[in-house]
């Protein structure tokens, strides 16, 4: 597996995939051919279906455009079996002609990968790439999930994680005081200051609910107005893990060093869905971003609270498995309706998920690999209506309630 350096990307939403990916991606052809006269790029099945909505023209003319003309060609319905978010630039000279093509995909997380080869890829920092293998690593050697982080990636990990670990706050700081409504057709209005100030009227648990809800729509909506936040995984499943980390910082006052931690075991969690299946809406629905997130969240809310390695793999598990089957299917192409509440909700399974796995002494019958399978099959079974091409599911001939 890679490093998490490659799962918690800092940048801007609103989506990792079809914002962040395509606009490294501009900015590497861009920097290949600084003399060509103008460009042209043409978006292929969800990047095209669902592009618009989630700024993926924005991104690439924002790039190219300061320093030649952009022709951007969509074409939703043509899909290579490599991943469904590819993208074809061309160099053209003065007359017009193609000096240079290279196709390349935005696959999850603002990363790219080119088909047939590992031009894109970085080195490979663990040698363990499931979780019952790092399971059977800690039982045997009586360390922890960040333990295996740390050895493998080096100490100055924590110094990346301190970064991410900030990054994450003022994004929630900046959601609960922002107001007024987000940008594209939906008029949504944000939420996360509302939640906010309403969960601090009522008592203990109704508050603590409130609270975290507040925490998660409060970065998902920093997202959706293209704010700066981390994808953990991805950006659309961006408020889940920041929410739970903050909310338990907030009342049970953990120090930074052990949420540090906590955000260790979750990348490393990420880490393995995304080495062994897909963090990519787009090729495995929203079971593989907002899934991928509960599970992350719910193995660092279970060693926040002391769990056994055994029991941070459980929590782990039911955060994935209770969101198996679960579709991307974004109104209007935006990354608002459903994707903002399902942070929100997901956070809220990932303390029960931790909660759960605490009344247990962490033996279960489905290992988190397995789910890790299964979400992959059936994230393949799926089909494109509901992998973010807004064609099928909540975003099919929307119309919103009288």
């Amino acid at each position: 597996m890679k490093s998490i350096r490659e799962l918690y990307r800092i940048g801007t939403g609103p989506s990792s995939s079809h914002t962040m990916g395509p606009r490294k991606a501009a900015e590497q052809f861009l920097a290949k051919h600084p003399e060509a006269a103008s460009f042209q790029v043409t978006l292929y099945g969800s990047l095209a279906a669902t592009g618009k909505g989630h700024m993926t023209d924005v991104a690439i003319l924002d790039t190219i455009q300061p320093h030649a003309p952009v022709e951007i060609l969509w074409k939703p319905h043509i899909f290579f079996p490599f991943h469904p978010n590819g993208m074809t630039f061309k160099s053209l000279d003065e007359k017009g002609r193609v000096t240079d093509e290279w196709t390349v995909f935005s696959v999850g997380g603002g990363a790219l990968a080119e088909e047939g080869h590992d031009s894109l890829s970085t080195p490979e920092v663990y040698n363990m790439n499931s979780m019952s293998q790092i399971l059977y690593w800690c039982e045997q050697t009586g360390r922890s999930y960040w333990e295996y982080v740390e050895q493998c990636e080096g100490k100055e990990i924590w110094d990346f994680l301190a970064e991410v670990w900030e990054t994450m706050k003022a994004a929630i700081k900046r959601g609960l005081d922002a107001e007024g409504v987000l940008p594209g057709p939906l008029n949504l209005r944000r939420k996360a200051s509302s939640y906010y100030i309403r969960a601090k009227g009522y008592k203990d648990n109704l508050q603590s609910r409130g609270l975290v809800f507040a925490y998660a729509l409060a970065v998902s909506e920093e997202n959706a107005s293209g704010g700066k936040i981390v994808t953990a995984p991805t950006c659309g499943a961006c408020g889940v893990v920041p929410a739970v980390l903050y909310h338990l910082q907030q009342s049970k006052d953990f120090s930074d060093a052990r949420i540090l931690r906590a955000l260790a075991t979750a990348g490393l969690v990420g880490n393995v869905v995304k080495h062994n299946a897909s963090i990519s809406g787009a090729e495995a629905g929203c079971q593989a971003e907002v899934g991928v997130a509960c599970s992350m969240a719910s193995a660092a809310a279970s060693q926040l609270f002391g769990g056994s390695p055994s029991q941070i793999e459980y929590a782990a598990e039911m955060g994935l498995e209770h969101h198996l089957g679960m579709t991307c299917d974004p109104v209007c192409g935006l990354v608002q309706i459903p994707c903002i509440e399902r942070n929100a909700y997901a956070a809220a399974r990932a303390l029960d998920a931790n909660i759960y796995s605490a009344f247990t002494d962490g033996r279960h019958r489905v290992s988190f690999d397995k789910v890790v399978e299964v979400m992959k099959q059936t994230g393949h079974d799926l089909p494109s209506l509901y992998k973010e091409t807004s064609e099928g599911g909540l975003a099919k001939n929307y119309q919103p309630m009288e």
